[in-house]
């Protein structure tokens, strides 16, 4: 498994499974030597955490996606870091970019990376410097489903993109038949949910259509959401609950909310010798082998949804957590390089690995706690 910069490849230190299994919950020191935080969502208390100065509140805001992990996070921080208040609001990734360009807070998770003119914009607030990307939270798209008495659902990218299209519209439809043999399928209307907020998680399923669809998805990948019919909510939260409650619905969501919500998730036929189920481990497998996109201090990934590698999971998507290299607010740098530096930590990517998040390869988290330790 490799990861590489530009075309280039270089091996993994340590694959993101095998991270996984050999996370030391060693502790660094908080600021006074002594402090261990409790943890919410990890099964072993969490390790004691640098917090740094008193400073003034963090506000952040954005992706859906992470609210699970963010909210592990916060509470480990905070246990350990009682003098550090951090606030992250939801919104969708949109929302969280936006507001970062504003200067209303100090981070934004999006669940893709800026684009040219949002870097652009970024350079107003961060004075001196630009907003970048830094690959923290990762997880996998789940497509989600409530059909009484399909257990195993299987699909593919074409049929997928119809049935978010309203050009698949019964549950026995002969291609989602054909995927699925043997299964009892029902003669019923699909009820498809999508996202209402501009949601980086849509953006990542539609550039997912975009490599696998087969021309059956004609939009170009977005925020916003552009198919045909289908009903919408809000957040990740929002579409799964809808799933849970009506009966023959679909939807896509992080894993971490399949789980939470107890919802069924399909696997995938991506070509490979068998179809890949939604798993941590699967998608581990994918990001292994992912591209860092961005220069310098930038660590934008570019996925490959088109994968057919045995075990990998090609619905994946990754949570940037978008800061100023250069003109961070002094009253609340350090807070945010020691919130950033635990979420990156193998402590804090095992709390989120419990919660059904995928913890990154050694190998990028070790480039992302070097960026986070050179914000200014």
């Amino acid at each position: 498994m490799k990861l590489q910069r530009n075309g280039r490849s270089k091996a993994l230190a340590i694959g993101a499974m095998a991270l996984v299994s050999s996370l030391s919950l060693a502790a660094c020191g908080s600021d006074d030597n002594t402090t261990a935080g409790g943890s919410s969502g990890s099964s072993a208390a969490a390790p004691a955490i640098d917090c740094g100065p008193k400073q003034a509140p963090l506000v952040a805001a954005g992706s859906t996606a992470q609210g699970n992990a963010i909210d592990i996070l916060k509470n480990n921080f905070g246990a350990a870091c009682k003098d550090t208040t951090i606030n992250y609001g939801g919104g969708g990734s949109g929302a969280g970019v936006q507001q970062f360009n504003q200067g209303k807070i100090q981070f934004a998770g999006s669940d893709s990376a800026l684009k040219p003119a949002e870097v652009d914009a970024s350079k107003v607030v961060c004075t001196g410097g630009q907003g970048i990307n830094l690959p923290v939270v990762a997880g996998l798209i789940s497509i989600v489903y409530n059909v009484e008495g399909v257990d195993n659902l299987v699909l593919d990218g074409p049929t997928i993109a119809k049935i978010f299209d309203s050009q698949i519209t019964k549950w026995n439809d002969q291609a989602i038949v054909a995927l699925n043999p043997g299964a009892k399928l029902p003669d019923a209307d699909i009820q498809a949910f999508h996202r209402t907020d501009d949601s980086g998680t849509t953006e990542n399923l539609t550039k997912y259509f975009a490599k696998t669809s087969a021309g059956a998805w004609s939009y170009p990948a977005s925020k916003a959401w552009a198919g045909k019919g289908g009903q919408g909510a809000s957040g990740s939260a929002g579409v799964s609950a809808q799933v849970k409650q009506v009966k023959n619905s679909v939807s896509y969501a992080e894993l971490s909310f399949a789980q939470t919500n107890n919802l069924k998730s399909a696997s995938i036929n991506t070509g490979a010798a068998k179809p890949v189920e939604a798993t941590a481990v699967n998608a581990a497998n994918t990001f292994a082998k992912a591209q860092i996109a961005g220069t310098g201090s930038d660590l934008a990934l570019t996925l490959d949804y088109a994968t057919k590698d045995e075990g990998s999971y090609p619905l994946v998507l990754v949570t940037y957590e978008i800061v100023c290299d250069k003109g961070n607010k002094a009253d609340t740098l350090d807070a945010l390089k020691a919130f950033l530096g635990y979420s990156i930590s193998d402590a804090g990517q095992k709390a989120i690995g419990d919660a059904g998040y995928v913890p990154l390869p050694k190998e990028l988290t070790g480039k992302v706690t070097a960026a986070v330790k050179a914000l200014a």
